[in-house]
């Protein structure tokens, strides 16, 4: 069992929540975290790259001059590539660069990221966010009395437009909800902050 503090508004200590690691697999498995990086990294490559061919160039076929007696290199047509406005020797075709993982698996490196970030103690959790309209000079001190100064993940247990709206102003915040945790966000930011609401609902 993992004790993982509960803050205040204000970054007061108010009670600790007793994580059991089973709930989170066990053990982080790093071969499985790199496996799904490598996937959502992947994923996000677009793979609409294209050059012309020396066929699809415009341009006539016909040599441009006599291959022996002038004293110049052999030469072919004006679309060869090694001439200005040739097309490309090697050209660039559109690729799909997308790879698949299983849900379990995946759902198995959101559950060993989240382990990993409550053993290196990276993770803030908050009893309640009292903001009543959005102010993001508000979520800026909770921020500061927590300690975060440098990229955060605010995983909300559901939309709530006040929080969103006060937190998506704020420099290195990305915004998301618990049941849309993956490990890619996870990873990429350095600490995660979630409601006590939304850690129980992780570990249900």
């Amino acid at each position: 069992m993992i004790e993982v503090p509960v803050y205040n508004n204000a970054g007061q200590e108010i009670e600790k929540i007793q994580v059991d690691e089973a709930k989170l697999g066990g053990a982080v498995r790093k071969n499985l975290l790199k496996q799904a990086l490598v996937m959502y990294h992947a994923n996000q490559r677009q793979g609409t790259v294209r050059t012309l061919a020396r066929g699809e160039v415009e341009g006539s076929t016909r040599k441009i001059y006599r291959q022996k007696g002038t004293g110049n290199a052999r030469m072919g047509s004006i679309r060869q590539p090694v001439r200005v406005g040739g097309g490309h020797a090697k050209q660039k075709r559109p690729k799909d660069w997308r790879q698949a993982l299983p849900k379990k698996a995946r759902r198995m490196a959101t559950r060993s990221a989240i382990l990993l970030k409550i053993q290196a103690k990276d993770i803030r959790v908050v009893d309640d966010f009292k903001i009543a309209q959005p102010k993001t000079r508000q979520m800026t001190a909770v921020y500061k009395a927590l300690g975060i100064e440098r990229s955060c993940l605010f995983a909300l247990d559901a939309r709530n437009e006040a929080l969103e709206k006060s937190a998506r102003n704020i420099d290195r915040t990305t915004l998301t909800t618990v049941s849309q945790l993956n490990a890619w966000d996870i990873l990429r930011n350095r600490t995660l902050l979630v409601t006590k609401a939304g850690l129980q609902q992780i570990l249900a």
